[in-house]
């Protein structure tokens, strides 16, 4: 699903034309059966240097010895050939580097709001069921939908058992993607889809909300009666399997929001804006903090977090329990807190107010200076890549602390400064409207 534990964020969603009135796209034409490529050496080593035949024939015991059937393995077997070209494009990809309200500006487009709602009203029945057995708005449904395929206009066009076994071969998640080629191979032992229907993204996701094998054995569901669980052809088993993902897989909590837009005050205690901070909405009432109209916040007990994506002069968001799904949906706070945000948007929130002031962001090369800086001064920022992600927020903030700056894990040139030691002025920062 879901870019989600892959860290491959939204590089398919960023390849989206802007589709304003998409509708339902049928699958791809059956493509003929892939032709194998011949593997990386560098593929085995994982693998006691087994070539890639004697690893499929491996995948294809495990296979059986989960229950899948030999004729469905069969079917199959035309379609498990090994493509450099994936694993070449899974070693390339790069997580997003857009700023929040760039990526938010684009992917929750009034068009794409609007698109969600229609679909909504479309789909009513579908989507009443889903809310009522499952407890999750169709709001949330329809963001996730229209964010990861467009409302299935853009599902891939890629073969997904050769996607998934080449990944399975390589070495960097091979394990992941043994049990993801395996679940494919129960999808299709089951009945859901043929192998020849299997088309979707580089990384095996299928789907118009983009399931990974194993969440579309786990959570797909037959809501259109037909026998088969269809995720890229029938809108009803989207609703009714992207609601049982949501609310089973991702612990929805029913009747509870999500992420609600705030005014914070210029003297909050910085250091508390986090998602692992969670306060009663009474306390963060106390501090100042205000919907953005100045209407205070409900004086009750019902925790939340404040998050700014963009520091303390951006926009920022109250994020009740309920966001943890978004960011278990993808990892990438950028993606995270967009996907919530369209729902809001598709609920009937207001646009977001624009920044008073532009907010600055550091170029490209200083903020990888900045992540190199914080490695050597102890800190765990995953990737040294120039891109702002979860643990380089959180060596932020407490590089923040410890220099006196308003911890709002926002990176600065002030910030930079400090770590580099001296007092000299940081190169011009970039602005963003």
């Amino acid at each position: 699903m879901l870019l989600t534990r892959l860290a491959i964020a939204a590089t398919a969603i960023l390849a989206f034309s802007d589709p304003a009135s998409a509708q339902f796209a049928p699958p791809p034409a059956r493509p003929a059966a892939p032709k194998a490529i011949p593997p990386s050496p560098r593929a085995a080593s994982c693998h006691n240097g087994a070539s890639f035949d004697r690893f499929l024939a491996d995948v294809k015991q495990q296979a059986v010895a989960a229950g899948v059937s030999q004729r469905a393995i069969a079917e199959a077997s035309p379609y498990l050939v090994y493509d450099q070209g994936i694993v070449n494009r899974d070693r390339g990809q790069r997580v997003f580097g857009q700023i929040f309200t760039e990526f938010a500006g684009r992917m929750a487009a009034p068009y794409r709001m609007q698109n969600g709602q229609q679909h909504i009203k479309q789909y009513a029945a579908a989507f009443a069921r889903a809310e009522k057995e499952y407890g999750v708005p169709p709001a949330v449904i329809a963001a996730f939908w229209g964010l990861e395929s467009d409302f299935g206009a853009n599902m891939g066009n890629l073969p997904t058992l050769k996607s998934l076994v080449s990944l399975a071969y390589d070495c960097r998640r091979s394990e992941m993607f043994v049990n993801e080629t395996i679940a494919a191979l129960k999808i299709i032992d089951r009945g859901d889809l043929h192998p020849e229907e299997m088309i979707g993204s580089w990384a095996g996701e299928l789907g118009q909300t983009q399931f990974l094998p194993v969440h579309y054995v786990n959570y797909a569901v037959d809501y259109d009666g037909d026998g088969r669980r269809d995720l890229l052809r029938s809108p009803a088993d989207v609703i009714g399997s992207t609601a049982n993902y949501i609310a089973n897989g991702l612990k929805w909590r029913r009747g509870e929001p999500w992420l609600e837009e705030i005014k914070v005050p210029p003297n909050l205690p910085w250091e508390k804006t986090d998602l692992t901070v969670r306060e009663p909405r009474s306390t963060w009432a106390q501090l100042g903090v205000t919907y953005p109209d100045g209407r205070p916040l409900p004086n009750d007990n019902l925790a939340a977090s404040v998050l700014l994506p963009m520091g303390r002069f951006g926009p920022a968001f109250m994020a009740y329990p309920n966001f943890a799904a978004y960011t278990e949906w993808n990892n990438s706070l950028i993606y995270s807190t967009t996907a919530g945000y369209l729902a809001s948007r598709i609920a009937g929130a207001a646009p977001m107010r624009k920044p008073t002031a532009p907010v600055a962001q550091l170029p490209f090369n200083e903020l990888k200076e900045l992540q190199q800086l914080l490695v050597r001064a102890g800190f765990n920022v995953g990737k040294v890549d120039g891109v702002l992600g979860q643990q380089s927020r959180a060596a932020v903030k407490a590089t923040q602390v410890k220099y006196g700056l308003p911890a709002d894990s926002w990176p600065t040139a002030e910030l930079l400064a400090r770590l580099r030691g001296g007092t000299a002025q940081a190169q011009p920062q970039t602005t963003i409207r």
